[in-house]
């Protein structure tokens, strides 16, 4: 065994456990008594959504392929790679819905992965994604990392399934935040007691309404009912669930209703459910207006939130995308000059009176052509004879360096004067002295 073996044989396996215990990150029992799994949470109206803006959000961002050359960068449309992230990954699904998927993965499991499909010559020829909660991450005995992933069996489905056994090269793996840096933890699992919570206020309105919307009661009766069972059911058919709300009992025989529990008023109901949104938009920062929270936002601020959102929620998914996209798909000698690239220029835009402003003075400055600014526009080129591609400048400014070199000719000429009129006065001062001795 080598040095390399030596040092990564020991090296701990990855587990969803915390440092010095049993305790598992497992979705499940929450709290509140419910039952917390990733298709549990996305029936909740704020997690779906908040799934849903992030899914669409990195799905819908223009992908690039770029090659670094010594003259810049470079679109590399020639290489297979742009294709299959641009275009299509595989022959069953678009660009689109590949990202949207493995991002919806990524967000509710903590990892994204999608196998990689080589032809004879060793090039990527279609990525298809994989189900996380079927895949295992471990290591051999050398320290490797490995993938396990266990096919459901279809014709048997009481029958344990295939299970394939995957080398790391062969797996395209988005990790999301974890302890290990190799296995990210699902944000509805670690959140679980939060959204069970958020499911539990969500049952008891909708059960509070098929009840009638009126506080639940007792039937007091002076004497002994003998089917005190065809009472109740009599009770809850005529006057029970939100179709009968507001109806007048009428009691016989000197039966009493009294009602034993508080409303939903009293126990901040409508509060509770509204702190949970928050809460749930908290766990996947999403702001809260992207979710229909609109209290806290304003027309001053809601773009500033907007560009906020990404800044600091898109941005750091694009660059794990971009960094695992390099480090799964790309060779050794690609990696020198080979990278992925989002696209994020069109939701960072502001409003027009903006970007025209600053269309303006990078126009003004050089640094920007009428056609680079109508490329961001999404308007036709100008031709090249008309003048699209010129870099202007205003007149009156030039580059520090001539600047520096037109002082010190200034300086230059100024001195040359200066010695030309001590030379013509030193000439004017010897004709008087001829002429004086002359005469």
């Amino acid at each position: 065994m080598g040095i390399l073996g030596k040092i990564f044989k020991p090296r701990d396996r990855p587990q969803n456990k915390t440092v010095g215990s049993s305790f598992t990150f497992f979705m499940g029992g929450s709290s509140s008594g419910k039952s917390v799994t990733e298709r549990s949470a996305m029936q909740m109206t704020a997690v779906y959504s908040c799934v849903r803006i992030l899914a669409e959000a990195v799905a819908g961002l223009p992908l690039h392929f770029y090659k670094q050359t010594e003259e810049g960068k470079t679109k590399a449309t020639d290489h297979n790679l742009y294709r299959l992230l641009h275009d299509e990954p595989n022959p069953e699904m678009s660009s689109f819905v590949f990202r949207e998927t493995l991002m919806t993965h990524l967000l509710l499991w903590g990892n994204a992965y999608a196998q990689i499909i080589r032809n004879g010559k060793g090039e990527i020829v279609a990525l298809y994604p994989l189900m996380p909660n079927k895949m295992k991450v471990d290591r051999d005995s050398e320290g490797q990392i490995y993938y396990t992933y266990t096919r459901s069996n279809d014709e048997a489905p009481t029958m344990e399934g295939t299970t394939v056994y995957l080398q790391k090269e062969n797996v395209l793996h988005i990790p999301g935040l974890g302890f290990d840096g190799l296995v990210g933890y699902s944000p509805i699992a670690m959140a679980k007691n939060a959204i069970g919570l958020a499911i539990a206020t969500e049952e008891y309105g909708a059960k509070f309404f098929a009840n009638g919307a009126a506080p639940s009661g007792v039937l007091e009766h002076p004497g002994t009912i003998k089917d005190p069972a065809r009472v109740r059911e009599a009770w809850q058919s005529q006057f029970g669930g939100s179709g009968n709300s507001g109806k007048v009992a009428v009691l016989e025989e000197g039966m009493k209703y009294t009602p034993i529990s508080i409303s939903p008023d009293q126990a901040q109901f409508l509060e509770t459910r509204k702190f949970q949104i928050n809460e749930i938009a908290r766990i996947f920062r999403v702001p809260p207006h992207m979710v229909g929270d609109l209290e806290k936002s304003s027309f001053s601020n809601i773009e500033q939130q907007s560009l906020e959102f990404v800044k600091y929620t898109l941005d750091p998914w694009i660059v794990r995308w971009e960094q695992s996209l390099a480090r799964s798909l790309l060779s050794d000698d690609e990696k020198k000059s080979y990278y992925f690239k989002f696209n994020l220029e069109g939701l960072l835009r502001g409003d027009y009176v903006s970007r025209t402003s600053g269309y303006a003075t990078a126009r003004q400055n050089g640094w920007m052509s009428a056609n680079d600014i109508r490329e961001l526009e999404n308007m036709d080129r100008i031709p090249v004879e008309q003048g699209g591609d010129l870099y202007l400048i205003n007149g009156n400014m030039l580059p520090m360096a001539n600047a520096g070199a037109y002082a010190n000719k200034q300086v230059k000429e100024e001195e040359k004067v200066d010695e030309e009129v001590l030379e013509l006065e030193e000439s004017s001062n010897n004709g008087r002295r001829r002429t004086r001795k002359g005469s």
